[in-house]
């Protein structure tokens, strides 16, 4: 389907009657991230900013503070005591802002390439950071050097992080599973269980495996332990057509915090919830008219945000400024929505 028929005023660009964020960005967003600790939204933008915003009871929106990098901004992530955003981009930096505090952003972190992802990882009390320059980088923030330097196989496209566990994904396929408790070795490297790129990867809450989405409309869900590789599987989603023929990336994979469901997003602007242990979905929701390149869930996971804008898989001659406009929602979970279900014809373990 060609975004450009989308692009009428007839189209609904929030058919699901989600909460719009106020003052969104200008161009399209790379990455949502929640606080920990109050619900105050970070989302990242190829306009070169990143903004917060403080989320009010109702579901209005507060915008609350933004900050410049030079050059797109493609990652976030808070610190765990929320009120430290850390931002990564195409200027080969991770900047440290003290939002809450009102501080000035400093560099904290260097790439020789575009910095892909980051992540805090709180027990070791150090900042991580995935790079196209084929490096994962740990850094203790008040210190310029990196605490270790881990090479990778290829570019970084996607990490996860739910300590002990870290897993990166490279192009080509790779899969390289980390033990913190032992950073500077490889614990494990797969190659991914899907055919196609990965886009990107969510480690399971109980840190026992990950799940890994691909640009061909399909997430895998697999198990670390050998003696559990029988619950592997694969399944099909973010498709259209009676035979599945239009395929969509799936961008985005995050758990519910506390019934450990889990939402994916995917280009062709829906986003649904499942179940991996009945594996079921657990609610579909309606397609929005552009791609959906991030979503998030809040700390107690009663909020799910989610953009909707170009996401520049289909390259810039089909990015057209005048129209590109760029949303992000707020939907209010519902329990039946989060909650799992037991397995069809089978009773409650």
């Amino acid at each position: 389907m060609a975004f450009t028929s989308l692009n009428t005023a007839a189209t609904n660009v929030n058919p699901n009657k989600s909460f719009e964020v106020a003052t969104p960005p200008s161009d399209s967003v790379s990455s949502l991230s929640f606080s920990s600790k109050a619900n105050h939204l970070v989302a990242t933008s190829w306009d070169n900013q990143v903004r917060c915003w403080e989320i009010l009871p109702g579901g209005s929106t507060q915008p609350k503070a933004a900050i410049s990098h030079d050059q797109p901004v493609l990652c976030s992530t808070w610190k765990d005591d929320g009120t430290t955003v850390f931002s990564g981009g195409c200027d080969k930096q991770v900047k440290m802002w003290p939002l809450l505090s009102g501080g000035q952003p400093t560099t904290v972190a260097m790439h020789d390439a575009p910095v892909k992802e980051v992540a805090w990882i709180s027990q070791m009390n150090l900042l991580v950071s995935g790079s196209w320059d084929k490096t994962i980088r740990y850094w203790d923030t008040r210190q310029a050097q990196p605490a270790h330097i881990q090479q990778l196989p290829e570019r970084c496209y996607t990490l996860t992080v739910n300590y002990p566990l870290m897993v990166v994904g490279t192009a080509d396929r790779q899969l390289i599973v980390y033990n913190l408790q032992n950073p500077q070795t490889e614990f494990k490297r797969i190659q991914s269980p899907l055919k196609y790129q990965t886009r990107c990867l969510a480690a399971f809450p109980d840190q026992q495996g990950f799940l890994v989405g691909s640009i061909e409309g399909r997430v895998g869900v697999h198990h670390l332990d050998d003696s559990q590789q029988s619950k592997n599987f694969t399944f099909k989603c973010h498709r259209e057509g009676t035979s599945s023929t239009e395929i969509y990336s799936v961008n985005s994979l995050n758990f519910h915090p506390v019934h450990h469901t889990f939402a994916t997003a995917g280009s062709d602007g829906a986003f649904n919830f499942w179940d991996k242990d009945s594996k079921q979905r657990l609610k579909a929701f309606s397609r929005c008219p552009y791609p959906i390149p991030c979503g998030a869930f809040n700390a107690d996971g009663s909020i799910y945000a989610y953009a909707v804008c170009y996401d520049w898989s289909k390259g810039a001659e089909n990015h057209n400024p005048s129209t590109a406009k760029t949303y992000i929602y707020l939907h209010y979970t519902q329990e039946a929505e989060v909650k799992g279900k037991p397995r069809v014809g089978a009773g409650r373990k």
